[in-house]
């Protein structure tokens, strides 16, 4: 079992950067699929990034070109870049291994002028 601490979250303008972390409680980064995702208010939580096998990465479309998932053995990040005002929303790690699949708590991320 893992567990896992999200951190970084804030608020920025639109345009600006922000990186997010997520801390793992064991190394994950070789051995699990690792993905970040995001939950607004009133929406159901959406897929953002993810990485397989530790180099195979896929970006959501909304998502694709400003923002990048990378990681080591115990911490994954989401380097999030040109923000825009619709990427605000709680955004989650998560890590699978199998049938197992573990979640942060979240951190707030609030794009606005």
């Amino acid at each position: 079992q893992v567990q896992l601490v999200e951190s970084g979250g804030g608020l920025v303008q639109p345009g600006g950067s922000l990186r997010l972390s997520c801390a793992a409680s064991k190394s994950i980064f070789s051995i699990y699929t690792l993905g970040w995702y995001r939950q607004a208010p009133g929406k159901q939580r959406e897929w953002v990034a993810d990485i397989t096998r530790g180099r195979i990465t896929n970006h959501a479309d909304s998502v694709k070109g400003r923002f990048a998932i990378s990681g080591d053995k115990n911490t994954m990040f989401l380097q999030m870049d040109s923000l825009k005002p619709e990427d605000t929303a709680v955004y989650y790690c998560n890590a699978i291994d199998g049938g197992s699949s573990y979640w942060g708590q979240g951190t707030q991320v609030t794009v606005s002028s």
